[in-house]
């Protein structure tokens, strides 16, 4: 008789700043499975034990004891300033990536549900997230991944994009606007 397969640890997530959020439509790399997919960011003097426990606890269900633990495991907990590339917002701070083949709830902080998630939830917003837990062990790669449940936006933040908003860039203008095909004659003079 096989073994029980482990049960995913759910957790609710502290507050992180939001990355690479792709919430409104799956996304993937040519050739995988397109999913939904948040990237987390901790800062580096945040306590981040309540993330360890829980995977400790995750691949001791699976695979026993810490000497019976997989070789080379991937850590779903990565070190921003080790980036090969780095990353705006990712110095300084510890990141967590989390996935889903479902599409996941976003809510505000009243926890009214966020219509327009594509612009209301941004890579630079603040968010905390309920996540699961779970061990894997396929083609060769053994470890502790981590499923996106559903995610609550907390507060706005400066965008990564750096793309700045239209009333910012422009000063008002007297006069009238520029009506749909006009030539350049009819804009220089």
């Amino acid at each position: 008789m096989a073994a029980d397969k482990p049960k995913a640890i759910k957790v609710t997530t502290p507050k992180f700043r939001l990355s690479f959020p792709n919430l409104d439509q799956p996304r993937g790399f040519e050739g995988q499975e397109p999913k939904y997919s948040i990237t987390m960011l901790f800062p580096k003097d945040q306590d981040m034990s309540w993330l360890k426990t829980k995977i400790v606890e995750c691949l001791t269900a699976k695979f026993g004891d810490k000497i019976k633990w997989p070789k080379g495991m991937k850590n779903p907990i990565r070190d921003g300033n080790e980036q090969e590339s780095p990353l705006k917002g990712y110095e300084g701070c510890y990141f967590v990536t989390a996935r889903s083949k479902d599409k996941p709830g976003c809510v505000d902080s009243k926890c009214q549900d966020i219509i327009d998630v594509r612009n209301e939830v941004y890579a630079g917003c603040y968010a905390r997230a309920t996540i699961a837990l779970y061990t894997y062990d396929k083609a060769g790669n053994k470890g502790v991944g981590i499923a996106l449940n559903n995610i609550q936006k907390l507060a706005d933040g400066e965008p990564f994009s750096g793309k700045r908003d239209a009333k910012s860039d422009f000063d008002s203008v007297d006069g009238e606007p520029v009506k749909p095909g006009a030539t350049e004659d009819d804009i220089f003079t």
